[in-house]
C-alpha cells in the first residue's frame, strides 16, 4: 500500500440509480462506475502523487473500458471531493495530453462525488481472496508490478 493512505474501500459511484448491486452495476444501467473511495494523509502522500499512480496503472484512453472489461461502470473517472482537487486533476490531465507523442487523449472524467455505495462484503478483498484465479495471475499481478517497481519510493515499508 501507498504511504498515507488510511483505507481504501470498493464501491459504486457516479450514476443515478439508489442503492445498487454489484450485479445491477455490472449489467451496465445504473450509470454507476466501478470506483475505490480512498481516504488519505496529505501530509504523507499528495493528491497529485495519487493521480500520477492512477493514471500509470489503468488505460485513461479508451471509453467505458478496462482490457477486457467493457461498459460504462469501467470508465476511467475521477469522484472530487473538492474544487481544490477538481481542478488539480484537471490540470494533471491538461499536461498529460500536452504530453502524449501518440495523440490519445486522455478520456477520464471528472466530476463531483455525490453519493458513495460501498460494495457488499463479498466483492471486497476480491485480489486478496482470489490470487490464484486467471483473472488475477493475469490482470492484476502485472499492474501490482509494475505500480510496486515504478512507485517504490511511495509505498509503506515494514519499518514502523
Amino acid at each position: 500500500m501507498l504511504k498515507g493512505i488510511v483505507s481504501v474501500r470498493p464501491g459504486y459511484a457516479g450514476g443515478m440509480k439508489l442503492s445498487p448491486t454489484y450485479e445491477e452495476v455490472c449489467g451496465g444501467n445504473t450509470g454507476h462506475a466501478e470506483v475505490v473511495k480512498i481516504e488519505y494523509e496529505p501530509q504523507k502522500i499528495s493528491f497529485r502523487d495519487l493521480l500520477t499512480v492512477f493514471f500509470a496503472t489503468h488505460d485513461p484512453t479508451s471509453i467505458n473500458r478496462q482490457g477486457s472489461d467493457v461498459g460504462t461502470q469501467y470508465r476511467s473517472i475521477i469522484l472530487y471531493t473538492n474544487e481544490t482537487q477538481k481542478r488539480e486533476a484537471e490540470r494533471f490531465i491538461a499536461e498529460l495530453n500536452a504530453s502524449d507523442q501518440e495523440g490519445k487523449p486522455i478520456m477520464t472524467q471528472v466530476k463531483p462525488l455525490d453519493k458513495f455505495y460501498e460494495s457488499e462484503n463479498y466483492h471486497r478483498d476480491y485480489y486478496a481472496r482470489n490470487k490464484g484465479n486467471p483473472y488475477c495471475e493475469l490482470i492484476i499481478n502485472p499492474k501490482l508490478q509494475k505500480m510496486q517497481k515504478e512507485f517504490a519510493g511511495l509505498l509503506k515499508t515494514n519499518k514502523r
